[in-house]
């Protein structure tokens, strides 16, 4: 069930679903699914679902993820922007950040829950992903020690965008969240700091966790 036969029918599924850059398809391909799930879990790891973590935290659907990082990195001609520094909020079993990791310069990541935190830390370190650097913290606050950064992106669903993350977005910055109630549809934004404001765009539907705040 982890075989590369297996992984390949998943990158099939993100393409007939509208994941077309070749870099984070590729990632798809590398990054071993099967090593952040529960054990008990590891056969259905390459399916499109998402699936519980523990600590009443699940791993995204491959597509939400592949639909997000695509959403955050790629250009109008289909090439990847170049991005010195990301902050990822809600590290969770550290998915999204291993598929991100090799794509920017440095991921800086916040996990609310300790335990889990800590269990990443470890999975992440046995899979060779230097780039980053973790915490735990209330995500609503972000990361304004090492802001600004040219991306943000959210992995639990706050019920409004948070102002200090919108703030800690450099020009031209983008924030890629859901928003919404737990109990309705959520939406995922893109969220782009111009010299005249922020530009939001709707990607579509979506159902996250709620991000919760300390």
């Amino acid at each position: 069930m982890t075989s590369a036969r297996t992984r390949e029918r998943l990158i099939n599924r993100l393409m007939d679903n509208g994941i077309t850059n070749q870099l984070v398809l590729d990632r798809f391909r590398s990054v071993p699914r099967h090593l952040f799930v529960q054990e008990a879990l590891a056969s259905r790891a390459y399916e499109d679902d998402a699936l519980p973590i523990g600590f009443g935290q699940t791993i995204s659907q491959p597509l939400i993820v592949a639909l997000m990082t695509q959403a955050l990195l790629e250009e109008s001609d289909g090439s990847l922007r170049k991005m010195q520094k990301v902050l990822e909020i809600g590290t969770g079993c550290g998915y999204q950040t291993a598929v991100l990791a090799p794509l920017v310069a440095t991921v800086y990541s916040i996990e609310r829950v300790a335990p889990l935190l800590q269990e990443t830390r470890k999975r992440l370190s046995s899979l060779n992903i230097a780039n980053l650097r973790l915490r735990r913290d209330d995500g609503h606050r972000g990361w304004p020690g090492q802001a600004p950064f040219d991306g943000i992106i959210v992995t639990a669903a706050p019920t409004d965008v948070p102002q200090n993350l919108l703030a800690q977005l450099a020009p031209g910055g983008r924030l890629i969240m859901p928003v919404g109630e737990q109990s309705t549809a959520q939406t995922l934004l893109r969220i782009t700091a111009t010299e005249s404001g922020f530009v939001e765009e709707k990607l579509g539907k979506v159902a996250f966790v709620p991000m919760i705040e300390d």
